[in-house]
């Protein structure tokens, strides 16, 4: 302790004893265990280590309290200090006080809030001492009082309630949820406006600033909590069940319904729901990349294993994993957050990086602040030449500064988030995030299996060949009947079609049955013995099998895997060697089905040795038998699909196992080749990182990809700075779904895993409703722009009006209050039924044209600027016609009007064929007409009751400020033109010859 505080460093221990250090220490923390005397020389005892952690979590929080404090403390100093010297001597204590008094408020406030954010905290999790993957099975089963048939239903409901409560997130209450809608930047603006206010003599201003931020939050609040409850249902409706023993009995339930003890059943393309110990696998081989980071499959097995890297302890499945082939049984030794997967998020927890919709507003909010100050220092500067006292100029600036703060800026992207979401989930889509949305209307690379969302997912088998000539399944000869008849013995150990994986073996066995052929053609008999079943990584699925002429061995997968297994054939029914002549022959036999749109498969087999296991080495010497084409015809409308949107700026790219020369048939059928070409995996393996990066513009099809392939053309995409939405529906699909910005998984045929990784669940395949759903997105995108032109191009039009009036006359035009009501009534209400709103009567392809630089960029700027323009010139004239015609109270409440007025009438221009919007315009005008004419609440707001032709006047000017919003965009493509063409003249004759 003392050599490390002569190097200028603050120290905590922590220790169970040694009091003397502890006491050395700048703090010291003591573990009060439950036996011997604690610690008496520590500064803080804890009653834990988990306490002790928690504490120590504590320290950045306090340091940013701090530094925010010590900010506050300078700033109300600053201040007190400048409203003492600035005011005659009469008061000036009393002036003084208030900054400081109000910035040690907030400083108070700030930390207590910081404080309980940080109570509010999960416990830490302990790491898992207990070595279940170096126990036996029955050691573990024993250890957790579990069997290999489970809990019973009693037992697993009383370790739940027993469990701890999980550290995830609970749901926030109003309380809370209102104060955190306080912590944006806003809100300090609107607080040091109230505390000049205060400190300038003025009382009702800070109330009703006060007032208005926290009804302001509390509106935010309550969107919030409606937000989090519509998600936790859609959330509720995409989660995937898990099959588990309940003593005895097989049953389906939730992952979060899970005791420690209970065994559940996994099979190839399940997510594990939690962490296990394997007691029964069965050629298991897990995708662990989610938390290793290594994307090959790894085999698992129920042995002990002494290994102390999570990765390589193979006795043990861990919650995210997905099982790549194989089925097992597990018992479940940890759940929640203290799985690994658990631990290592709340070890890396923390905010997510700002992107998106978010990012755009805290920039819009960066650049309109300043332009506040900006614009009250103009103003007090003014002022101040003028003679005005401190108080009437600070009074000014404060209203300025109120102007400028659209208070319905820091939900308006929640609230049209939850909007979309809601809509789609209407139509069959399940978005697991709102966030998700702002990401779908960004989305500019689509990559798809063109199988069931190109296609309508009824694959069937069309015609059977020999390897040199085929025929349609109505006009089989006996040797192409017995070529279906050997694919029919290549198919999965299961009695149900509806039980088997691959539709590609469902088709061959739903169309082998149609024609009478089962896989006893020819046999007397067939008695399956063993398998290999399909992966992508093998390419094909054999099939042990003995009938009574002996063990046979049969074979059903890819052309270009299963020939090079072969080494004969019987072309003619006459055996020979598949020698390099026959192997071209059928090499072009396969191109010509596969240029017809179908997929091709290999069929094999040969006599083998009595045997009863079967390994890849067996599968060689092999007797080619033919070819089976199956076909899935295109969907009739995914031309048009394709097209829109291509249209809409978004690149579609089909990446598929199929053979190069199917896929692109499907391709060009759909227009979707655009002069780009086909890629293999094997021509893709040959790529580097940057090389791939450099060619993916050029190629529309990628063939004969592996699930590893496929992750790696989505990260070399996003790399390259593209918005990646990726589609599937098997296990394998899962790492690219969870590599893109947007993961979709389809239909109700997906598996657990892609489901648990995919953001947005659709619930058929068709890829129709992937353009809704990125339809959906930029309509998004859209209502924002427009609900933001409403919040920053009325605040923009409230500082130009104030800041002109203010420099034409020495009164002010508009108080604090004023301007607080005139943003309450335009800002909120009509802001929030905009943003829920899709535009009307907007065409698709005009949707789709959106999309963050479409509605966030130019068109936003352009947007916003002329908004400003025609509230703040009709406020004024307003204003300079009432002067004659009334008080300057009166004046003053006409501007105000006619502010408000001529918001609401240029958001009807925009919007007023969506309901909503009229009515909450309606609303809107109707209250502030009651604020207006009714006494006492009048002055309160600081208006005076007007007389009809000073209504007249105003409602006059907002019906004008609606019909210039409605010719501004004809308006302005008419300059935008005309500025063209001059510009176009200019440049004619600057290049014509002398």
């Amino acid at each position: 302790m003392r050599r490390l505080h002569r190097d200028g460093r603050v120290v905590a221990l922590v220790a169970r004893t040694d009091d003397t250090a502890l006491a050395a220490a700048d703090v010291g923390i003591g573990l009060a265990g439950d036996q011997g005397a604690p610690p008496w020389g520590a500064h803080l005892l804890c009653r834990g280590a988990a306490q002790a952690c928690r504490l120590l979590e504590a320290v950045p929080p306090a340091r940013q309290a701090s530094r925010h404090g010590a900010r506050l403390s300078v700033a109300g100093s600053a201040l007190g200090a400048l409203l003492g010297l600035a005011g005659p001597a009469r008061g000036a204590a009393r002036r003084t006080g208030i900054p400081v008094q109000t910035a040690a408020l907030l400083g108070l406030g700030a930390g207590v809030w910081t404080a309980m954010t940080v109570a509010h905290r999960p416990e830490p999790v302990p790491a898992q001492h207990t070595p279940w993957h170096a126990m036996s099975p029955q050691a573990v089963l024993a250890a957790l009082g579990s069997s290999a048939e489970g809990l019973s239903e009693p037992d697993s409901t009383r370790r739940r309630s027993q469990q701890p409560a999980e550290p995830a997130e609970a749901p926030v209450g109003l309380g809370r949820a209102t104060l955190e809608e306080l912590a944006t930047p806003l809100t300090p603006v609107l607080t040091a406006g109230a505390g000049i206010s205060a400190g300038a003599g003025s009382i009702l201003d800070p109330l009703v600033i006060t007032g208005v931020l926290v009804l302001n939050a509390l509106i935010g609040g309550v969107q919030r909590i409606g937000a989090q409850r519509e998600l936790r249902r859609l959330t509720a409706r995409s989660a995937p069940p898990v099959r588990i023993r309940r003593g005895g009995e097989h049953s389906t339930v939730r992952a979060d319904q899970l005791a420690v003890g209970d065994v559940v059943e996994l099979q190839a393309g399940d997510a594990v729901p939690a962490d296990c110990r394997l007691i029964a696998a069965h050629g298991l081989e897990m995708d662990e990349s989610s938390l290793t980071g290594e994307s090959v499959a790894v085999a698992k097995s129920t042995g002990a294993t002494s290994a102390p890297a999570v990765a390589d302890r193979t006795s043990m499945i861990f919650e995210g994993a997905v099982v790549a082939t194989g089925r097992a049984v597990g018992v479940v030794v940890a759940t929640g957050a203290r799985t690994e997967v658990g631990r290592t998020q709340r070890i890396a927890g923390g905010p997510a990086p700002v992107s998106g919709v978010e990012a755009r507003l805290r920039s819009l909010t960066a650049r309109v602040l300043p332009l506040s100050v900006v614009a009250g220092v103009l103003l007090a500067g003014v002022d101040l030449l003028r003679g005005r006292g401190l108080g009437q100029t600070l009074s000014r600036s404060v209203g300025l500064a109120v102007a400028a703060v659209p208070e319905g800026l820091p939900f308006v992207a929640t609230v049209a988030e939850l909007a979309a979401a809601r809509r789609l989930s209407a139509r069959g889509t399940l978005v697991r995030n709102s966030a998700t949305i702002e990401a779908l209307g960004r989305v500019n690379v689509l990559c798809f299996d063109k199988t069931g969302t190109l296609t309508e997912g009824r694959l069937g088998l069309r015609q059977v060949s020999d390897g040199t000539r085929a025929a349609p399944l109505d006009e089989l000869t006996s040797s192409l009947r017995d070529v279906l008849a050997v694919a029919v013995r290549a198919r999965p150990f299961t009695e149900s079609r509806r039980h088997i994986p691959h539709q590609t073996d469902r088709a061959v066995l739903r169309d082998a049955a149609r024609l009478g052929i089962t896989a006893d053609h020819d046999h007397d008999r067939v008695e399956r013995l063993h398998e290999l079943a399909f992966e992508s990584g093998r390419g094909y699925h054999a099939t042990l099998w003995c009938g009574g002429a002996g063990a046979y061995l049969s074979v059903k997968g890819a052309s270009e895997v299963v020939l090079p297994l072969a080494d004969r054939w019987r072309p003619d029914e006459q055996p020979g060697p598949l020698d390099a002549e026959a192997r071209d022959r059928i090499a072009a036999e396969v191109d010509r089905l596969a240029r017809q749109g179908f997929r091709v498969l290999a069929v094999a087999e040969r006599a083998c040795s009595a045997r009863t296991e079967l390994a890849e080495s067996d599968v060689t010497g092999l007797e080619f038998r033919g070819l089976l084409a199956l076909a899935d015809p295109v969907r009739p409308t995914a031309a048009r699909a394709v097209a829109t949107l291509r249209a809409a700026g978004v690149e579609v790219m089909m990446i598929t196992g199929d053979h190069p020369s199917t896929a692109e048939s499907i391709a060009a059928e759909l227009d979707a080749l655009n002069g780009r070409r086909v890629l293999t995996g094997a021509e893709l393996d040959a790529l580097d990182d940057e090389r791939l990066t450099s060619v993916l513009p050029d190629v529309a099809v990628f063939a004969r990809v592996s699930p590893e392939q496929k992750a790696r053309i989505v990260s070399r995409l996003r790399a390259a700075g593209r918005a990646v939405a990726v589609t599937g529906d098997g296990a394998n699909d899962a790492p690219a779904i969870r590599l893109a910005d947007v993961g979709l998984a389809l239909g109700e045929r997906a598996t657990p895993a892609a489901r648990e990784a995919a953001d947005v669940v659709i619930t058929d395949d068709r890829i129709e409703t992937i353009t809704d759903a990125i339809m959906e997105g930029r309509a998004m995108w859209s209502s924002v722009r427009d609900a933001l032109s409403i919040l920053l191009g009325g605040n923009l039009g409230e500082i130009a009006y104030t800041v002109g009036t203010g420099l034409l006359n020495g009164a002010a035009a508009l108080s604090a209050r004023q301007l607080l009501l005139v943003n309450m009534l335009t800002d909120v209400l009509p802001a929030m039924a905009v943003a829920v709103r899709p535009p009307p009567d907007v065409t698709p392809e005009e949707l789709l044209a959106e999309g963050p630089e479409a509605s966030l960029g130019a068109a936003l700027t352009r947007d916003i600027l002329g908004r400003a323009a025609i509230t703040a010139t009709s406020a004024a004239i307003v204003w300079m016609l009432a002067r004659p015609v009334g008080s300057l109270a009166q004046a003053s409440t006409t501007g105000l009007v006619t502010l408000v007025g001529a918001q609401l009438g240029q958001t009807v221009a925009v919007r007023g064929r969506t309901p909503l919007v009229v009515a909450a315009a309606a609303g809107s005008l109707v209250l502030l007409a009651v604020i207006v004419q009714t006494p006492g609440v009048s002055q309160v707001a600081g208006c005076r009751p007007l007389l009809p032709h000073q209504w007249a006047i105003a409602l006059t000017a907002a019906g004008a400020a609606a019909v210039a919003q409605l010719l501004a965009p004809q308006v302005t493509r008419f300059v935008i033109s005309r500025l063209s063409s001059i510009r176009m003249l200019l440049t004619r004759r600057s290049t014509a010859p002398a």
